[in-house]
């Protein structure tokens, strides 16, 4: 087992990443398949890798992923959110750097609830005249 690790949690929408950084090659595994295999779009593997590019440190971590509910795009979210937290623990130095890309900032937004007297959040029932 590896001596030093870095733990972060991010969320996003309903979903919700628990992100484990070991010094390594640069690996990233998600629910023990490799990121590849587990996001099919490459423009969410990206999003996952933007804070290891930001703070530049892509090849000096493994990155080890357990992430649960919502979709690929909350899931990409949500593990950027949990690795950018990870590397402030590894090293404070990043903070400025996340920060001012916005990494540390958890993305409040929620689908909104079903009200009673509508068919869903906001949609009325469709109005007659007669």
């Amino acid at each position: 087992m590896a001596k030093v690790q870095y733990y972060g949690t991010g969320r996003r929408k309903s979903s919700v990443a628990r992100v484990r950084l070991v010094p390594g090659d640069g690996r990233i595994v998600i629910n023990d398949r490799d990121i590849e295999e587990y996001i099919p779009f490459a423009a969410l593997r990206e999003v996952v890798k933007q804070p290891l590019v930001a703070t530049e440190t892509v090849g000096r971590y493994d990155v080890l992923v357990n992430v649960n509910g919502g979709g690929y795009t909350g899931q990409a979210g949500a593990i950027r959110h949990g690795i950018a937290r990870a590397l402030l623990q590894a090293d404070p130095e990043y903070r400025a750097v996340l920060k001012r890309a916005g990494f540390l900032t958890r993305d409040a937004r929620m689908k909104e609830r079903k009200k009673y007297g509508l068919k869903g959040a906001r949609r009325a029932p469709q109005f007659s005249k007669r």
